[in-house]
């Protein structure tokens, strides 16, 4: 499947790439997440408004709390404006290097993990069982 409308089917780089990782990879990787997930949540480091990947939040909780800024600010007699923005292709544009640093630095994520995390990026630290 091409990443956007509009790529050059003929062009690999117009595609993301095919997992090759065994139904036992994909199962860890759930786990991963899972627990990446419970503890930025229950560390508190995610910012209080943020809905994606949290449980019991959705698009939907998102919605509702903009909606309810808004209508509280037209309610006071303030002014307010909503600018809707959506990058293209946003998750191709982050940069590894800087999200690996971020799970160092802001969630505390070292050694074995953050190798772990790395070697999806670096082909210089390819996953090893003796990490995990």
């Amino acid at each position: 499947m091409l990443k956007k409308r509009g790529l050059n089917p003929a062009d690999a780089s117009s595609y993301r790439p095919i997992s090759n990782l065994s139904v036992l990879a994909k199962l860890l990787e759930r786990l991963v997440a899972q627990q990446l997930q419970h503890y930025s949540c229950t560390a508190g480091l995610l910012p209080t408004l943020q809905s994606g990947l949290r449980p019991r939040h959705s698009t939907e909780t998102a919605i509702l709390r903009v909606l309810s800024d808004i209508l509280s600010d037209v309610d006071r007699g303030d002014f307010a404006a909503l600018v809707l923005l959506h990058p293209s292709a946003a998750f191709d544009t982050v940069d590894h290097d800087i999200l690996l640093q971020r799970l160092q630095t802001s969630f505390g994520i070292v050694g074995a993990a953050l190798k772990w995390f790395q070697s999806y990026h670096d082909q210089s630290y390819p996953v090893r069982s003796s990490w995990l």
